[in-house]
C-alpha cells in the first residue's frame, strides 16, 4: 500500500438520466419500478430522484438500469483525488538551534494598574 490518502466522491445522475429519456415527473417512475418488483412509494421515489442516496439496493439499481437501458456507470459517476500528505516531525532541528532555543518563553503576567 502506498499510504497515500485519497478522497473519493460520487455523483448520483438519476435525474439527468430521466431527463435524457424525456421523463420529468418522479411519479412516472413508480409504476415502472413496480413492474420490476420494486415497490416504493411516490415519496420514496421522489427522494431517490432528487437526493443523493448513501445506500442503494442492488435490486433498485438493476431495475433503474433496465428501465433506462443503461448501466450503473451512467447513473453513478465516481471520482477520486489524492490528498496532500501531511508531513510529520522528523526529529531534525533547524541548523544552529538547540532544544532550549525552540521552547517557547514562559509568559510573565504583570499588573498594569
Amino acid at each position: 500500500m502506498s499510504g497515500q490518502k485519497r478522497l473519493v466522491s460520487y455523483q448520483w445522475r438519476l435525474r439527468e438520466v430521466m431527463a435524457e429519456h424525456q421523463m420529468f415527473a418522479t411519479t412516472e417512475l413508480v409504476p415502472l419500478l413496480h413492474e420490476r418488483g420494486i415497490n416504493l412509494s411516490a415519496s420514496q421515489v421522489h427522494r431517490l430522484v432528487t437526493g443523493t442516496p448513501e445506500r442503494l439496493s442492488m435490486a433498485v439499481l438493476a431495475a433503474l438500469c433496465d428501465i433506462f437501458a443503461t448501466n450503473p456507470s451512467e447513473l453513478i459517476t465516481t471520482d477520486a483525488v489524492n490528498l496532500g500528505v501531511r508531513k510529520t516531525a522528523t526529529g531534525e532541528r533547524p541548523p544552529g538551534k538547540t532544544a532550549t532555543d525552540l521552547r517557547p518563553r514562559r509568559a510573565r503576567i504583570t499588573d498594569q494598574t
